[in-house]
């Protein structure tokens, strides 16, 4: 296969053409790592439920996309990888490890949303536990999502007890107060169906999840892996 790149009118765009190849090569066998944005809510929910442990087996650790984890250590949490190797096609892979822990609220900047663009949605959960404010800056693109996601984030968790404020690229958690309870929607994006039912676990009165189905656009398992872990 032979790709080649080049400027357009002299600027920083790229084309690339793609030559065809009568056979592609691959090993043998494949296992495909788990998505590191679906084990971010098991990560979450061992964080802020008293007790909790979870271990997620043969998770995708490329660089790129444990941006989540990152800001999670800065906020105290214990959260491990280990047992971490490469895949078959050179991918690094390994168990995530989370434990309930003490959290403090941080500075999510600009520059940090890409490599946790999926999870952000997360932090307006994690922060409400969490000791001060989590501030997310710079996530705007994320109002061009399922659903305009800071606007359906703030509006939902603010429906069972979250202490949220919506800015233009972001938003601000108060924390300290937990999750109280109550009845929120997904609004149909798979994300928010997840984070608030995990909301639900740590909360003082339970939440009840409007269009939970919307969860099997990504997670078709979710709500399975759920009982799995004893949550009913």
């Amino acid at each position: 296969m032979e790709v080649r790149g080049e400027a357009i009118g002299g600027g920083e765009a790229r084309r690339v053409r793609v030559e065809p190849v009568e056979r592609l090569e691959v090993p043998a066998a494949i296992t495909v790592p788990g998505d590191p944005s679906s084990a971010a809510f098991w990560v979450a929910a061992a964080l802020v439920v008293p007790g909790s442990e979870v271990r997620a087996r043969g998770v995708g650790l490329n660089p790129t996309r444990v941006g989540f984890l990152d800001i999670l250590r800065r906020m105290g949490a214990d959260v491990k990888a280990l047992d971490v190797r490469e895949n078959a096609v050179g991918e690094p892979v390994g168990d995530v490890v989370a434990r309930h822990s003490p959290l403090r609220g941080v500075r999510v900047a600009g520059e940090e949303v890409p490599r946790a663009v999926d999870e952000v949605p997360l932090l307006a959960l994690v922060g409400a536990f969490a000791e001060g404010e989590t501030v997310v800056e710079g996530a705007g693109e994320l109002r061009i999502k399922e659903t305009d996601r800071i606007s359906a984030v703030c509006e939902e968790f603010r429906k069972v007890g979250v202490e949220v404020e919506e800015r233009e690229d972001g938003f601000v958690v108060r924390g300290g107060g937990g999750v109280r309870g109550g009845r929120a929607s997904s609004r149909g994006d798979h994300r928010l169906a997840m984070g608030l039912a995990v909301a639900g676990l740590a909360s003082r009165g339970g939440v009840e999840v409007e269009d939970m189905a919307a969860s099997t656009v990504s997670y078709p398992g979710f709500l399975e892996d759920l009982g799995r872990l004893g949550c009913w």
